[in-house]
């Protein structure tokens, strides 16, 4: 099953309701924001990084930066830095790299979401491809991924 499908049933066996888009394949958070007409507030961009020795998914406004010197306090480590694509991947199996959906829950990932994504009622996430977004609302996908919350970015300048 493909990570599209796969997130696709996860949502409608927890009754969420949820829109897909398709656009031109975009690779950048601010280009899919772009190709879907959404302000980059709304697009949850996925970051990942290793945390002393686990890999952890950050989530945060496409129009936003990770604030590199808050990770160590907001997740307890001592070594934080961006994975490599080959550290996470393998985690991420049925999903494009560079594309996975902010459900680290669906693959035993833990998810930390900056506080400036909880603010609007709906996020717009890439559903496992560089051409496939889904719309919920936030309070639904807070209910299914029990996302700790931090304060770990900036608005990009």
């Amino acid at each position: 099953m493909q990570c599209k499908d796969r997130l696709e049933s996860y949502l409608r066996e927890n009754h969420v309701p949820y829109q897909v888009q398709h656009h031109a394949r975009a690779v950048s958070a601010q280009e899919i924001a772009a190709s879907e007409h959404v302000p980059g507030k709304l697009l949850a961009k996925v970051v990942m990084v290793r945390a002393d020795d686990r890999i952890v998914m950050l989530a945060l406004p496409a129009a936003y930066r990770v604030h590199e010197s808050r990770l160590p306090a907001v997740l307890g480590a001592q070594d934080v830095r961006l994975a490599r694509e080959d550290e996470f991947a393998s985690s991420f199996p049925d999903c494009e790299v560079g594309a996975m959906p902010p459900f680290g829950n669906l693959y035993g990932v833990p998810v930390i979401v900056d506080r400036a994504l909880a603010e609007d009622d709906t996020i717009v996430i890439q559903a496992g491809t560089h051409t496939d977004t889904l719309s919920l609302k936030y309070s639904d996908f807070a209910r299914l991924v029990e996302p700790t919350l931090a304060e770990f970015a900036r608005r990009s300048s």
